[in-house]
């Protein structure tokens, strides 16, 4: 692939797993045509791991084709709650959130995606407040960590926070490191929690919301989900690109939209280990982009 093909290709990919080291990630996200990454910095199911290697982290650095994929980020662990009202809860949240704050760092990704958090029955007033708190207490405790934490808009299920613009919104107003912080939205998420992006018309509107509210320059990337759940259905669950009940339209809009063409969009659809279902789902969203409609 030639340099101009790279920098000219959109900044598109999926979640890769780490499975036999962290560097292992890349070869996956090449293989299935990528030039944006997603990937968990430890196991997503527990609180906590060793520290990297200096061997895990110079194979990172070192990988021959690191410099193809121009975008990689990373994922939190799904155990951590900001918002949890169990003191231990609380406390292994904030130590693993700054720890793979850490870890992100040390492979030099901008920024680890976080869900909020959730209430716990407390109420989102109380929820939210615990939340900015969290998120004070952490980027205290590392300052050196240049990894920011970009929170994730959520489907709102149970008790989840950050499923409206205005509560990311209030987190990002009155956290003391504003700047240390951005935004994820998911596809699937946000039309679970009730945006309608069906249609191109819809979505643009959604996005001008967005813009609005919190500001697209605070948009560091974009999940790529259809959504298996109706509209407003407050249900997490992903499904491939344009087979679900969001439609192809959002995701014609999303590829052509001139303010979105340098934020990396990645899938986190269900897939096998072969990643077919990945190529299959890139293919469909690279067959969108109208030809002169984007910028590099």
């Amino acid at each position: 692939m030639s340099a101009k093909k790279t920098i000219s290709e959109p900044l598109l990919g999926a979640h890769m797993s780490i499975a036999g080291g962290v560097d292992k990630s890349i070869d996956r996200a090449l293989s299935a045509g990528c030039t944006a990454m997603q990937i968990f910095v430890k196991s997503n199911m527990q609180w906590f791991a060793p520290p990297f290697s200096e061997r895990e982290i110079a194979a990172w650095h070192e990988h021959p084709r690191r410099g193809e994929l121009r975008c990689v980020f990373a994922h939190s662990g799904y155990m951590i709650n900001l918002g949890a009202t169990n003191p231990d809860f609380l406390a292994k949240s904030l130590r693993a959130l700054a720890e793979e704050l850490t870890r992100a760092d040390q492979l030099g990704l901008p920024w680890l995606v976080l869900h909020p958090g959730a209430h716990m029955g407390t109420g989102v007033e109380a929820g939210l407040q615990r939340i900015v708190e969290g998120l004070d207490a952490v980027l205290k405790k590392i300052p050196k960590v240049k990894t920011r934490i970009a929170l994730e808009a959520t489907a709102g299920q149970g008790s989840s926070l950050g499923h409206t613009f205005e509560q990311l919104a209030w987190l990002l107003a009155r956290a003391r490191e504003p700047d240390r912080l951005c935004i994820c939205l998911d596809t699937a998420h946000i039309f679970a929690a009730g945006y309608d992006i069906s249609t191109e018309k819809k979505a643009r509107a959604v996005f001008e919301n967005f813009d609005r509210v919190i500001g697209l320059d605070r948009l560091a990337s974009i999940h790529l989900n259809d959504s298996k759940p109706a509209l407003g259905s407050r249900v997490d669950r992903h499904e491939h690109i344009g087979k679900g009940k969001i439609g192809i339209e959002a995701f014609r809009y999303i590829m052509n939209e001139p303010r979105l063409a340098r934020v990396p969009k990645v899938l986190e659809t269900p897939k096998e280990a072969d990643l077919k279902e990945d190529v299959e789902n890139l293919a469909v969203l690279r067959s969108l982009i109208k030809t002169g409609k984007r910028k590099p």
